[in-house]
C-alpha cells in the first residue's frame, strides 16, 4: 500500500508517496497565506496530484503540521503560520478527499518518528529530534514510541524559557530557547558581532550593513575559514548545548538527532555544540555518553514521517 505524507510549513507544502518503505514521489507547492480553506485546498490539490504521479488510489494520508495539533487534528496554535490558526485539518482535509483516513500531528513529531524508524535513530527507542531551522521544532521518542503528552502537544521545545528577560517571541512570552538558538538567535549574534566590530568577513558578506547579517552569511564565512565567525558559531553552540542540557536532565535520551538548515554547517556547528553540551550535562562522566548526531532524512523528513503515521 502507498501512504501520501504532507509536511505543512510557513512558506511551502512538501508532499511524498512512501510505498514499501522508499519514498516514490515528492512534490513542493508553496503554502497560500490567506491560511484557511486555502490551505486545505493546496493540501487536497498535493494529495491528489501525488497518488495520480504514481496512479496509486489514496489509501491514507498523514499530514505535518506546524503547531500544536489535538486529538481531533485541529491546529489550535502556530505561532509561525498564524493565518492557520485554529483550522481543522483532519476533518477538512478527509472531506476533500472523499473520506480518505487522515491523520494530523506535529510536524516536528513527524519528522522524529521518521528518523527513529528509517533514519539517524533507527535502532534506538529514546530519542529527541531537535530541528534548528527559523525556529526550533522537537520530537520526542520514549521506549520506543512517540510521545505526544496528554493534548498531544508535547515537543514544543523551543519555547523553554531560557532567559525571562530575554527577547519577545511569536508565542508570546520571552526569552524562549529558540530566540537564542535558532537561525534568529544565530542571526543575532551576527548582527552582534558586526556592530561590536568582530566579524570583518560576516559583515562583508552581509554587504557592509550589520542590519543585514544573518546565520546563512556565517555560515558562509565559517566554510571559508573565518576565525570570528567561528567564534560567534561557538557561542550559538553554547546556547543551543543549554536547551539540550535541560532536555537530557529530563528524558535522558540515547540521543539527540540535530536536524533543520542550521545542521549543512555539519560539524563546524555539531562540534562546539558537543563539547559544550558535555560541559552542561550534569553526571557527565558517570552517564553513558548521549549521542549529538545529524539528521539523515533532511528536509523530507516531516512528510515521511506523515506518512508513517
Amino acid at each position: 500500500m502507498a501512504a501520501v505524507g504532507l509536511d505543512l510549513g510557513g512558506t511551502k507544502c512538501l508532499g511524498v508517496v512512501l510505498e514499501g518503505g522508499a519514498v516514490v514521489a515528492e512534490r513542493v507547492v508553496p503554502t497560500p497565506r490567506e491560511g484557511g480553506d486555502a490551505v486545505l485546498d493546496v493540501l487536497a490539490g498535493l494529495a491528489t496530484g501525488l497518488a495520480q504521479a504514481v496512479d496509486r488510489p489514496l489509501d491514507r494520508v498523514g499530514v505535518g503540521a506546524p503547531g500544536l495539533v489535538d486529538q481531533e487534528g485541529v491546529l489550535r496554535f502556530a505561532p509561525n503560520l498564524r493565518a492557520a490558526t485554529g483550522l481543522r485539518v483532519r476533518d477538512g482535509l478527509a472531506a476533500r478527499l472523499g473520506g480518505a483516513p487522515v491523520e494530523v500531528d506535529n510536524d516536528a513529531t513527524c519528522a522524529a518518528w521518521a528518523e527513529q524508524r528509517m533514519g539517524a535513530a533507527r535502532g534506538l527507542d529514546d530519542v529527541i529530534l531537535v530541528t534548528l531551522g527559523t525556529g526550533i521544532g522537537g520530537g520526542i521518542v520514549s521506549g520506543g514510541r512517540l510521545h505526544r503528552g496528554a493534548n498531544r502537544f508535547a515537543g514544543e521545545i523551543g519555547h523553554m524559557v531560557v532567559d525571562p528577560g530575554g527577547p519577545p517571541c511569536p508565542c508570546g512570552r520571552r526569552g524562549c530557547w529558540e530566540r537564542f538558538a535558532s537561525g534568529h538567535g544565530l542571526g543575532i549574534l551576527a548582527r552582534d558581532a558586526c556592530v561590536a566590530g568582530r566579524a570583518a568577513r560576516v559583515l562583508e558578506l552581509a554587504g557592509g550593513d550589520p542590519e543585514a547579517a544573518r546565520g546563512e552569511h556565517v555560515a558562509r564565512a565559517l566554510g571559508e575559514g573565518d576565525a570570528e565567525a567561528r567564534a560567534i558559531m561557538a557561542e550559538f553552540a553554547r546556547w543551543v548545548a543549554l536547551g539540550l542540557a535541560n532536555l537530557a536532565s529530563v528524558f535522558d535520551p540515547q540521543a539527540f538527532i540535530i536536524g533543520g538548515g542550521l545542521v549543512a554547517s555539519g560539524d563546524a556547528l555539531l562540534g562546539p555544540v558537543r563539547a559544550a553540551f558535555a560541559d552542561r550535562l550534569p553526571g557527565h562522566g558517570l552517564r553513558r555518553p548521549i549521542a549529538v548526531v545529524p539528521a539523515a532524512l533532511g528536509p523530507l523528513a516531516g512528510a515521511i514521517g506523515a506518512a508513517l503515521l
